[in-house]
């Protein structure tokens, strides 16, 4: 049991984005670096980010390993082409001039095999030109901070009457160039807390270089801020910081033309 993935409307309330910062994020991206309007998000959640795009002139798909936020976006978002699938395995049968994946969603891939057959299926699915499109932590971020790693952070939310109180633990896994979560959650007449464990490939800036090149891409953008997570918070005119030491890496990716 995942209790926000199981749970979609919980997942919205958790964390909100009711200005759709990070949809806009991926619109002015894509403006400012000419891609088209085909687009597929894969890891796309609730689906809330690509019906914003849906709604403002985009042909949206998504794709995500969860049924049940899967069968959330049919119901709740029937402008969005959405199916079930391992983002290491998909297969659409088509090609999108866009290609985006956010909130750290490429992270899952915690191997180097995992990350290759993510990029190839990125590949796979971009027309030649087309954009991969990016947000995630970065690795480099935890070179020289422990800001996110000391002591366990409680958080409480309130959804349907019920107050929902979870207590998260982050830490590093060097030798799997992972950051490891342990997150627990109580609620009244759960009995024994329920704990989720999950984690994250950390990449550097220069790796992930380095993997996209491998895969055919050409690394057009690599910023740290703005950006839909950042502060200040992504704005469209904002220009892209370089010194990439910040907690989150934005990543715009060309598709070569000729492989």
């Amino acid at each position: 049991m995942n209790l926000l993935t199981d749970n979609p409307e919980l997942y919205e309330h958790q964390f909100p984005d009711p200005d759709h910062v990070a949809a806009r994020f991926v619109h002015d991206v894509v403006t400012r670096f000419g891609g088209g309007r085909d687009l597929l998000d894969v890891g796309c959640g609730t689906g809330r980010d690509a019906a914003w795009l849906a709604r403002n002139g985009y042909r949206a798909s998504g794709v995500d390993s969860s049924e049940r936020m899967v069968a959330h976006v049919r119901e709740h978002h029937p402008e969005v082409a959405v199916s079930v699938g391992d983002m290491r395995a998909f297969a659409l049968d088509r090609r999108f001039d866009v290609v985006t994946c956010l909130d750290s969603a490429m992270l899952y891939c915690h191997t180097n095999a995992d990350l290759a057959a993510f990029l190839g299926r990125c590949r796979a699915h971009l027309r030649p030109g087309g954009l991969l499109v990016a947000e995630m932590r970065n690795g480099a971020f935890f070179l020289g901070s422990t800001e996110l790693l000391d002591g366990v952070r409680t958080r409480a939310v309130t959804w349907r009457g019920t107050t929902y109180t979870s207590h998260t633990e982050l830490w590093i896994d060097h030798a799997a160039q992972l950051l490891r979560r342990r997150r627990t959650w109580e609620w009244p007449g759960r009995g024994e807390p329920l704990v989720q464990r999950s984690a994250w490939r950390l990449l550097f800036p220069q790796e992930l270089r380095l993997l996209l090149d491998l895969a055919g891409f050409d690394v057009v953008a690599l910023f740290d801020a703005p950006g839909p997570r950042t502060e200040p918070p992504w704005s469209a005119d904002a220009p892209l910081g370089e010194a990439l030491s910040g907690d989150r890496l934005h990543l715009v990716a060309r598709l070569r033309t000729h492989q």
